[in-house]
């Protein structure tokens, strides 16, 4: 782990690692109840690695023991590339060209784009969709002519746009990232020319990855729910035993009071 690593931010998977970790060390009887108690609230308030890691420093796993307790790593695993040199398939393209006078066109789905892709709308409008294409290489340029139209470019996270369009009453626009493009990832140059007309180019994932990163987020607040479920029962429990500890208490005190022993 680098020197700035304590100060990155955690997130609510590392939260739940760690959480995982003294939920283990609670069942093996490493941590009684009242110290898993407080290490599970300080688990769910930790901002950054920094305050995660001495969570479960003093946790090591013994050596040999058939039981071994995982120590739990911050360090970021590298990130998949996404199956990028898999998508980089090389050949001529499946479709190089698009016109629409007073209509529209679409390219999108499961097709190759080709090193320079030709289109022009006149009257009409064009989606050019890159998000599930592959690339006939690792730069390819996307030539737009708009006239008194509109077209699209829609590319998956992570691949760098390049614009070079010429607007004349009409414009060429990119809704950027705000987070560097991924290396492995192909570039898309879009060149071209806009008059009474615009070529907007944006980064959006699929609908099927938009949906699965919706039931992951889903799933994370469930488990959140559930870990404040589990503290809220501990805390009930651990109240309850010590109530019956007083209760326990008073009666022996009662009994020898009245000499019953």
């Amino acid at each position: 782990m680098t020197d700035d690593a304590p100060e990155l931010r955690a997130s609510d998977a590392d939260r739940e690692r760690v959480a995982e970790v003294l939920r283990d060390a609670l069942a093996e009887g490493r941590l009684d109840m009242e110290e898993f108690e407080e290490r599970l609230e300080a688990t769910y308030k930790a901002r950054t690695y920094g305050e995660l890691t001495p969570i479960t420093r003093d946790l090591p796993a013994a050596a040999g023991s058939p039981s071994v307790f995982p120590s739990v790593s911050l360090n970021k695993p590298p990130v998949d590339s996404g199956g990028w040199g898999g998508r980089i398939v090389g050949g001529e393209g499946s479709s190089s060209w698009a016109v629409a006078v007073m209509s529209g066109f679409q390219r999108k789905g499961r097709w190759t784009a080709p090193k320079r892709f030709n289109s022009l709308v006149f009257w009409g409008g064009g989606e050019i969709d890159l998000r599930e294409a592959n690339f006939a290489d690792r730069e390819i340029e996307i030539n737009c002519v708009a006239i008194m139209g509109g077209m699209s470019v829609i590319v998956p996270p992570g691949v760098e746009v390049v614009m070079r369009g010429i607007g004349i009453m009409g414009g060429f626009d990119h809704r950027e990232e705000g987070t560097p493009p991924d290396p492995a990832a192909p570039r898309v140059i879009v060149t071209g020319f806009a008059f009474w007309g615009g070529v907007q180019v944006e980064h959006k994932v699929t609908r099927a990855e938009r949906q699965r990163l919706k039931e992951e987020r889903r799933q994370e607040r469930l488990d959140r729910k559930s870990s404040r479920h589990e503290l809220h029962a501990a805390r009930h429990e651990l109240r309850e035993e010590r109530r019956a500890e007083r209760e326990e208490r008073r009666e022996d005190r009662s009994r020898r009071r009245h000499g019953h022993y």
